[in-house]
């Protein structure tokens, strides 16, 4: 015959663990979130960054268009 004092362990220990998962589910679905929304922040700095990038290098040749005048040694 079955110990009903091991049955009743063994369905606490199960509700323990049910109750667990439940909250590893939870904790697993946020952390999912969060790093979803940390690679649509990565994929907007790097486009930023790059839009950046992009103007002042195209901005550089317009401020060094004008030749600097030169000097003459022992002038």
């Amino acid at each position: 015959m079955l110990d009903p004092e091991l049955l009743k362990r063994i369905i606490a220990r199960r509700a323990e663990l049910d109750e667990l998962e439940g909250q590893l589910a939870k904790q697993l679905a946020e952390v999912r979130a969060e790093r979803d929304e940390l690679a649509v922040a990565e994929r907007v700095f790097e486009r930023v960054s790059k839009q950046l990038a992009d103007e002042r290098a195209s901005a550089a040749p317009a401020r060094t268009s004008a030749p600097r005048p030169r000097q003459r040694p022992g002038r």
